[in-house]
């Protein structure tokens, strides 16, 4: 388990080099991959772990250098992130309540308290907005689903934080994932953009600790 973790770790902080050896040895098929990737991150509720933003923003990086297209990669991954949101939707409107009550060390009861407070702030906007916070991302479809959010009113959120989402970081690392201080520490820069990424989320668990849970939607 210990080691699973450590690989997983070494591959969140060094993404330009796993991404640029899986570009070398799987070719056209990396796009695929980034596809997969990204719909996982977004539609299963069981994989909140996966690389969203930092991902993007390799990807971006590697169109930049044009070993990677950008007019592909920007529609592709929006597609992978609207219908992966669309399925988390899905999962939480009729199956939600019978997942909701089994005992389950993927949906843990912070991930899901973290979500609802967003919720309670920001209502159908939290979709946009939970595109750019790790883990809220992958449960807000979800609790939308558990709510009974209206379909038509989710797509319209789903369909445009996708879109703000890919572009912001793909474009992102397009014009700024080469310039040589950024390339030379690239793992700094992950890193920066995981904890940007989370400090909304953080502050947000902060200022609600004390309270009490109320309804989603």
């Amino acid at each position: 388990m210990s080691e699973l973790f450590f690989k997983f770790t070494d591959v969140m902080l060094h993404l330009d080099v796993h991404l640029s050896s899986t570009i070398s040895e799987y070719g056209l098929w990396t796009y695929l991959i980034l596809f997969i990737i990204i719909f996982c991150e977004t539609g299963l509720v069981v994989t909140p772990f996966l690389p969203g933003d930092s991902l993007l923003f390799a990807a971006g990086a590697f169109a930049g250098k044009e070993v990677l297209q950008l007019k592909i990669l920007i529609p592709l991954l929006c597609i992978a992130g609207i219908i992966g949101d669309a399925l988390n939707y899905s999962v939480g409107r009729y199956f939600g309540p019978k997942i909701l009550t089994t005992k389950s060390s993927f949906l843990k009861a912070d991930y899901l308290a973290k979500t609802q407070r967003f919720y309670e702030r920001y209502g159908g906007k939290t979709i946009i907005i939970a595109r750019f916070i790790p883990i809220v991302r992958t449960f807000a479809p979800f609790l939308a689903g558990v709510g009974q959010m209206n379909y038509s009113r989710f797509g319209i959120f789903n369909i445009a934080g996708a879109i703000l989402w890919v572009v912001t970081f793909c474009v992102s690392g397009f014009y700024f994932g080469n310039i040589p201080l950024v390339r030379k520490n690239f793992t700094l820069v992950i890193l920066a953009i995981i904890v940007i990424s989370v400090l909304p989320a953080l502050v947000e668990a902060i200022r609600n600790r004390k309270t009490p849970a109320k309804h989603l939607v």
